[in-house]
């Protein structure tokens, strides 16, 4: 059975005044002060939203399809390391600075105006919002094989993430 003691004194609201201890009733022993961690736990950081805008097959291209995309990045937040697949993209700062790496190229930073590619197979290992205090926004356009996923996330280690879009 698993039980459950508080040491070192009094619990108090706000603050971490106690350290809780789990045990089994052989781990027990006489209780002793310990003190608290004095960080908070800290939360996820944020994520960038990818909003479609138009989906358009390209009757010229057998096969291809044009994607354009706005993605919003909330103050501080990045996008986690991904792949586009077989996709052409290109993306234009419509607000704010961010910060991009391919693997095996140096990181650079992207300012309103200003853009980039990647070619299909490219591995997107960094994408953030500089700032952490204003957003900011990118237009994406994807030239990519009709019905393929626009963006696969890295697998993290428990399975992997991806989505259209």
């Amino acid at each position: 059975m698993i039980g459950m003691r508080i040491t070192g004194g009094v619990l108090a609201a706000g603050t971490a005044a106690t350290a809780i201890v789990c045990s089994t009733a052989a781990d027990r022993a006489p209780a002793t002060p310990q003190a608290a961690p004095a960080a908070a736990v800290a939360s996820p950081r944020p994520t960038e939203t990818l909003t479609p805008v138009l989906e358009l097959p390209l009757t010229n291209v057998a096969g291809k399809t044009f994607t354009s995309a706005i993605v919003d990045f909330p103050p501080g937040s990045h996008a986690l390391p991904h792949r586009h697949g077989a996709a052409f993209v290109y993306a234009y700062v419509l607000q704010g600075t961010v910060r991009s790496r391919l693997a095996g190229e140096q990181a650079h930073e992207y300012h309103q105006g200003q853009y980039w590619v990647e070619p299909p197979g490219a591995h997107h290992v960094l994408t953030e919002n500089t700032s952490s205090t204003k957003p900011a926004k990118l237009l994406v356009i994807f030239i990519s094989n009709t019905g393929d996923k626009l963006k696969t996330e890295d697998a993290p280690t428990q399975g992997t993430s991806s989505t259209r879009g």
